[in-house]
């Protein structure tokens, strides 16, 4: 690798990032996180502050025991308090303990914090960096220095703000980052003022700088990108951008903006394409959505909906994608909504592994009942599993699985003491291979009684549903001002444990609504069986609902 091109990325989603509001991550989750990061070569990451929490004790002490493959995993803590020798600091004695090699000390560049954060002298504030670094320095740990809300301060007194630096500087730290920590600085800004900083220092700092940014101005991408390119060789951030308030550069943009567009190596190319599955597993530990819209590793980031723009990805990428999806480990996605043209019923069909052609008259009817049915209100590009239903009624390859004759659902609802009580019972009656079936179940609620005594009725003749539940369920109102009669859309996600897919369901009855995604939703568990183990030729079905 060329060391010269090289910019040494530093994650902080178990420290920073995990100051959001709405994240608590256990031990395990901290645990799993550094070790993804871990593979996917980030060559720092901040594991916390130890002494500060157990939690953080505890994960220090697991990662001596088993250690990372590449990463340098870093300690965080702030300098010495004032008036204190930074031996008998007891904060730093806890970051020993972590038994890291580096560490990330972060000190006051700005006045105003120094006098009303920690009450004490600029003078004092100068010796606490160079004493707490020295003493860490001694103890055989190497040292990045964190200059805490650097741009506010350099601003608001450039000459003492530099002071700091260079005391940090003279007292060993290896790396010196430029903190924009309430993120209201703009990108023209970290330009002028890193500039202003290379001049200041001696040239032997020159390759030693770092940049760490906020988005409480929504340019902490911006911003991180203007500092590397003025010659910061070490980027801070956290995966998707989580940190406390509006968040912190975002990992998931940066490392791809600067590897892929300007030509930095951050990681290996084998590596960069885990980015997105990355986004996504670290989503799923700290419980909390994948942002679909998000650049690079969102859902959306290479969907295509507009028919004029599947037409022209189709024949060449290029013109609606600014990089090759797989590079970061996304996919191209070809959405299908009233918007659509033929362009993206055929692409669609290709995923499903049916190949059409324009002139074939089923191709024309998708595309009409697709159009027809989303301005009743029905969402497919949300709803795939139901497309690709309804694309193989209109070829005739949808299997009648089984027939609805009626059902019944009855809620009870018994004001408690302390809560209130639900239940419902859902009576069902189906038709398979023309014997009937009459079941009962309850629910916590009626969709939830519903699809169990569906499920109860179908598993003697299809074993493999008992594996199936509902992972999610969404009810969206689509005209409001009808009131009570307003119809309703229902989302509904199955799996099997294994896969996961969406069926949609519209009436005005929100029952009827989610009986017609939950039974799609089992329709299409079975044809996934189906067909994975063997070809099977369907005839169209009919279902008919009965109240």
């Amino acid at each position: 690798m060329n060391q010269s091109n090289r910019i040494w990325i530093y994650d902080t989603t178990l420290r920073d990032g995990a100051q959001r509001e709405g994240i608590s991550l256990s031990l395990e989750d901290k645990l799993k996180i550094v070790r993804k990061l871990d593979e996917m070569g980030i060559p720092f990451i901040e594991g916390g502050w130890p002494g500060a929490n157990p939690k953080d004790v505890q994960f220090f002490w697991k990662l001596q025991e088993k250690p990372l493959a590449q990463a340098e995993v870093v300690a965080f803590c702030s300098t010495r308090r004032p008036n204190k020798k930074a031996a008998e600091d007891r904060m730093l004695q806890a970051i020993l303990a972590a038994g890291t090699r580096w560490v990330t000390i972060f000190g006051k560049s700005w006045d105003l914090h120094v006098s009303e954060g920690l009450k004490t002298s600029n003078d004092e504030n100068l010796a606490m960096i160079r004493d707490t670094i020295e003493y860490l320095r001694n103890q055989g740990r190497k040292v990045i220095y964190d200059a805490e809300h650097w741009f506010d301060g350099y601003k608001n007194n450039p000459e003492y703000a530099l002071s700091t630096l260079k005391i940090a500087l003279n007292a060993g730290a290896e790396w010196l980052v430029l903190c924009d920590t309430n993120g209201g600085t703009l990108p023209h800004e970290i330009t002028q003022i890193v500039r202003d900083v290379f001049a200041a220092l001696p040239e032997k700092a020159i390759a030693k700088l770092g940049i760490h940014t906020h988005n409480d101005s929504d340019t902490a991408v911006a911003n991180a990108i203007a500092a590397v390119r003025e010659g910061v060789t070490m980027v801070q951030g956290t995966i998707e951008g989580y940190g406390e308030r509006c968040g912190n550069a975002n990992l998931c943009s940066l490392i791809p903006n600067l590897q892929l567009k300007m030509g930095y190596k951050c990681i290996e190319e084998q590596q960069l394409a885990s980015l997105t599955p990355t986004s996504r597993l670290i989503s799923e530990i700290v419980n909390l959505a994948p942002n679909e819209h998000a650049p690079f590793v969102g859902r959306s980031a290479f969907a295509h909906k507009g028919g004029i723009h599947v037409s022209a990805v189709e024949k060449n990428p290029l013109t609606y994608e600014h990089i090759k999806p797989e590079a970061i480990g996304n996919q191209r996605r070809i959405v299908i909504s009233e918007q659509s043209g033929l362009s993206n019923v055929l692409s669609k069909a290709r995923s499903f592994g049916i190949e059409l052609d324009k002139q074939d008259p089923a191709t024309r009817e998708i595309l009409e009942r697709l159009k027809s049915l989303e301005s009743q209100g029905y969402q497919f590009e949300a709803a795939e599993a139901s497309f690709e239903l309804l694309m193989r009624s209109a070829l005739k390859q949808r299997q009648e699985t089984f027939e609805l004759k009626g059902f019944q659902v009855h809620c009870d609802m018994l004001q408690g003491i302390d809560k209130p009580y639900s239940n419902a019972l859902a009576t069902i009656k189906v038709s398979v291979n023309g014997e009937d079936i009459l079941e009962v179940a309850e629910g916590n609620g009626p969709v939830s009684a519903l699809d169990r005594a569906l499920r109860k009725a179908l598993v003697k003749f299809y074993p493999q549903i008992a594996a199936f539940h509902l992972s999610d369920y969404k009810v969206r109102i689509l005209d409001s001002g009808a009131g009570t009669s307003a119809k309703t859309r229902v989302l509904v996600e199955s799996t099997n444990g294994e896969e996961r897919w969406t069926t949609v369901g519209v009436s005005s009855n929100i029952l009827e609504a989610s009986y017609q995604a939950v039974v799609e939703g089992i329709e299409y568990g079975l044809f996934l069986l189906a067909s994975s183990k063997t070809a099977v030729t369907y005839s169209s079905t009919s279902q008919h609902c009965n109240f």
